[in-house]
């Protein structure tokens, strides 16, 4: 059985596609960012330290928190990446298409942080163990640093790959979630590394234990029908486990994967409002 993971293996691809890039990855980001009036931040956790890039506009308005995915985290099927920061950011790329007047996105842990200023950097937090307790917290805790000058700040969830599993995971011990949107969500990774015979990831927790928990909450999924790394089967098996709720919505789009063609559908897309309504289950 392979050692690697499926979804390094699309991180793969794409650090390839753009391994030419003359940019550097950290300098594209902050580009990027910054273009959209996104301000990095680096944020002590236990045990990370995270980078994270943000605008709040006004504070009594609900905060969309984006979360990255899962990065360059293989450089081939059996040799992983010893730095998971990804050449070229979905996550950040919708985040700085959202119009929002309060804006937070957050990279997985080591990912565009120097790996000297965090010794806990180690591959196990990129491979088997992504979706760990520790990095949970880890995430968790760097929402709340960013949202405490916000009074009563409500949260719009929305993760991209990996990150969809890592939203579905954070919610499940919050209380202020107004939303969750996942976008190619990994909710069920025990099924994805099955589908493509690859080791099982026993040091993270999976979304899919989450699922009823979860299931008050007003969700959308969005997967990609060519998406050939996260098929939409994964997200109905995540809805499926909902049930019963009229909260989980399930949207498969045409004519995008698990890398191309969300950022020229994420502005029309977000304004599709996550809502409970026993009408609209999958669509």
């Amino acid at each position: 059985m392979k050692k690697g993971s499926l979804l390094g293996g699309a991180s793969l691809l794409l650090g390839l596609l753009v391994v030419g890039c003359a940019s550097d990855p950290i300098i594209h980001a902050d580009t990027l960012a910054s273009a959209s009036g996104l301000q990095r931040r680096q944020i002590e956790t236990k045990p990370f330290l995270l980078t994270s890039y943000s605008k709040i506009i006004d504070k009594t308005q609900p905060i969309d928190v984006y979360i990255e995915g899962d990065g360059l985290a293989w450089i081939s099927p059996s040799e992983p990446s010893w730095n998971p920061t990804p050449r070229k950011a979905l996550g950040l790329s919708l985040a700085a298409l959202d119009p929002a007047a309060n804006v937070i996105y957050i990279a997985r842990p080591c990912q565009y942080t120097p790996l000297d200023r965090d010794l806990n950097c180690k591959v196990t937090y990129w491979t088997d163990r992504r979706f760990s307790e520790e990095v949970i917290a880890s995430v968790d805790q760097a929402i709340d640093q960013l949202i405490v000058h916000a009074p009563k700040p409500k949260l719009n969830l929305i993760g991209y790959s990996g990150g969809g599993a890592v939203a579905v995971l954070v919610a499940a011990r919050r209380n202020d979630i107004l939303s969750i949107r996942t976008i190619v969500g990994n909710l069920d990774h025990v099924e994805v590394n099955r589908q493509h015979d690859v080791t099982p990831m026993m040091g993270s927790l999976n979304a899919m234990e989450e699922a009823r928990k979860v299931a008050t909450i007003p969700q959308i999924h969005f997967s990609g029908a060519d998406d050939d790394v996260i098929s939409p089967v994964i997200a109905k098996g995540f809805l499926a486990a909902s049930k019963p709720t009229s909260c989980v919505t399930l949207h498969i789009i045409d004519n995008v994967t698990h890398e191309k063609g969300w950022t020229e559908r994420w502005p029309e897309l977000l304004k599709k409002v996550p809502t409970c309504n026993a009408n609209a289950r999958a669509q």
